[in-house]
């Protein structure tokens, strides 16, 4: 994109820099455009300011966009479940196991290496590792993703994301006994020991909630709908275990038990947390009509919820 100038109304003026751009670039996301700012690609003539700067009427603003970043990542023919697609985005049920986007150790058989091969020009807006990536989830977790194909699609998606616009929904599987109505709103950072996890004890922590809308006891464990406000890192995980009730299954946070009970004998088939992201409803980014698509249980996890109905109702 060319270098432009532009002068702030009448109209305007009093606004912060980064909340008038939006108006003059809306393909472009707040964060993008604040990014843009403090880098110095968007100057108040040619002085650099910050993202709350108060602009007034004359104002010239320089905007010097750089180019969407080329993906290094290759494409690769991997199976790709579809649930919807169009000109803008696309909607895929991500199986377990796969990794969303390419980082340390895992360059290959992610889910943008497949997108990469079955949408040839993804945006680049999210960075040459994760083009069109908006949202993730975590790669023992199954379920619904979408995904941008182009910049604007993703700007728009990305900032409904951030203002907690998009409803999520999962199903997950906890020990213990869990009450439908339960809302977790508890802090979530780094573990300041245990790096690779996150923990609702860290030092520097952002807020999250994690909502209990269904639950259904099962002598043992609860199978529970749960909806997130925020998506932070391993958020569900994170804030079942804080409140004593792992997910079954998750290594990571206590979910798997050394010994169960018979009637929970099926759950040691789990080889990754029951926890499956069922249903995601948005804005279309193209005309803001709700968009809404849900996933069934994957196979893996269906098996063992039937096994333990049968269970329970054998021991009834």
């Amino acid at each position: 994109m060319p270098k432009l100038e532009v002068k702030v109304d009448a109209e305007h003026t009093g606004e912060r820099l980064d909340h008038y751009l939006r108006s003059v670039l809306p393909e472009q996301s707040r964060s993008r455009i604040q990014q843009l700012i403090r880098t110095g690609a968007i100057r108040l003539g040619s002085n650099t300011v910050r993202p709350s700067h108060t602009v007034r009427t004359a104002d010239t603003i320089s905007i010097n966009l750089p180019p969407p970043s080329s993906t290094a990542t290759l494409p690769e023919n991997l199976p790709l479940e579809v649930v919807y697609e169009d000109t803008d985005l696309i909607v895929v049920n991500k199986p377990a196991g796969m990794v969303v986007h390419p980082s340390h150790g895992h360059d290959s058989g992610t889910l943008v290496n497949a997108l990469l091969h079955h949408v040839p020009d993804l945006s680049g807006i999210g960075g040459e590792r994760r083009p069109g990536i908006v949202h993730r989830l975590d790669r023992g977790t199954s379920g619904l993703i979408v995904v941008a194909k182009h910049d604007c699609a993703h700007n728009k998606l990305a900032d409904d994301f951030r203002e907690r616009k998009v409803q999520k929904d999962y199903i997950a599987l906890a020990w213990g006994l869990v009450h439908a109505g339960r809302r977790i709103d508890l802090m979530i950072g780094r573990d300041p020991i245990q790096r690779q996890r996150m923990s609702t004890r860290a030092r520097r922590a952002r807020t999250a909630v994690t909502r209990i809308t269904q639950a259904k006891t099962l002598s043992g464990v609860t199978l529970l709908r749960v909806a997130i406000a925020t998506g932070r890192t391993h958020q569900i995980r994170v804030h079942l275990k804080a409140i004593g009730h792992s997910i079954v299954g998750d290594s990571t946070y206590g979910g798997v038990h050394r010994r169960v009970p018979h009637n929970l004998r099926p759950v040691s088939k789990l080889t990754r947390p029951f926890l499956h992201a069922t249903r995601l409803a948005f804005a279309h980014p193209n005309d803001g009509h709700e968009v809404s698509f849900e996933a069934p249980l994957p196979t893996d996890l269906q098996q063992v919820l039937n096994e333990l109905e049968t269970l329970q109702k054998e021991n009834q």
